[in-house]
C-alpha cells in the first residue's frame, strides 16, 4: 500500500494549491473527500459481500452435514423397526388362539359408563323415602327457604 506520512501529505497539498490555486481549492478538496469516501463505501460494502458469501458456503455446509445426520438416524430407526417388527411377528407367530397348548387370554371388558342409567334409578326411588331422607325435588328460593325453616315463636 502507498505509505503517506505527514511530510508527503503536505508536498501534495502545497503543490495543489500551487497548481489548482487557491479559489479553486476548497472546491477540488470536497469533491475528492466525496470520492474518497465513496471508495471506502465501495471497499466496504465488497468486503461484507465477501463476508457473507463465505458465511454462507459455511451454512451451507454445515447444512449439509446436519441433513446426512439426520438421514443417517431415520436409516438406523427404519432398520431397528423392521427388525423389531420382524422379531415381533415371529414371536407371535406361534400364539394364535388356534394352536394347541397356548394361554388363551379374554378380551378385556367394554367400557361402561357408571352413571348411565342414572335417570332411571332417580325416578325408580319413593317418594316416601325421598320425603324422609329430605331429597329436594323442586328448588326454593330464598325468602321460601327462610319462611319454611324459621322458628316458630311461642305465645
Amino acid at each position: 500500500m502507498i505509505d503517506l506520512g505527514i511530510s508527503k501529505i503536505a508536498l501534495i497539498g502545497a503543490v495543489a494549491l500551487i497548481v489548482i490555486g487557491p479559489e479553486k481549492l476548497p472546491r477540488v478538496a470536497r469533491t475528492v473527500g466525496t470520492l474518497l469516501g465513496k471508495a471506502q463505501r465501495y471497499v466496504s460494502d465488497v468486503k461484507a459481500e465477501v463476508n457473507r458469501s463465505m458465511e454462507l458456503d459455511e451454512l451451507k455446509k454445515m447444512k449439509e452435514t446436519v441433513e446426512s445426520a439426520a438421514r443417517d438416524v431415520e436409516q438406523t430407526i427404519q432398520t431397528g423397526t423392521a427388525d423389531f417388527e420382524k422379531q415381533w411377528s415371529e414371536t407371535t407367530a406361534g400364539l394364535g388362539s388356534d394352536s394347541p397348548g397356548t394361554a388363551w387370554e379374554p378380551p378385556p371388558p367394554e367400557y361402561k359408563h357408571p352413571r348411565k342409567k342414572w335417570r332411571l334409578k332417580q325416578g325408580a326411588t319413593p317418594q316416601w323415602y325421598k320425603a324422609r331422607n329430605g331429597v329436594r325435588n323442586r328448588a326454593l328460593s330464598g325468602a321460601a327457604r327462610v319462611a319454611r325453616y324459621r322458628p316458630q315463636k311461642f305465645n
